[in-house]
């Protein structure tokens, strides 16, 4: 049952990757060892940010 389980989570982590839904998560991260003390992004601000930035050079995008 763990196994299924394990399975299941790396299966779930990577498909967030693929979409992008971990991007905040890994801001977060990359923020804390590279700007610690200094203030963060909230969700919103952050989602913001990137949405705008797509508009900005949308690039090739579906």
């Amino acid at each position: 049952m763990s196994n299924a389980r394990d399975v299941a989570r790396r299966f779930w982590k990577g498909l967030r990757g693929v979409m992008g839904a971990d991007a905040y998560d890994r801001y977060l991260a990359h923020h804390q060892r590279h700007h610690p003390g200094e203030p963060v992004m909230t969700a919103r601000e952050f989602w913001r940010d990137k949405a705008d930035e797509q508009d900005r050079n949308p690039g090739a995008r579906c």
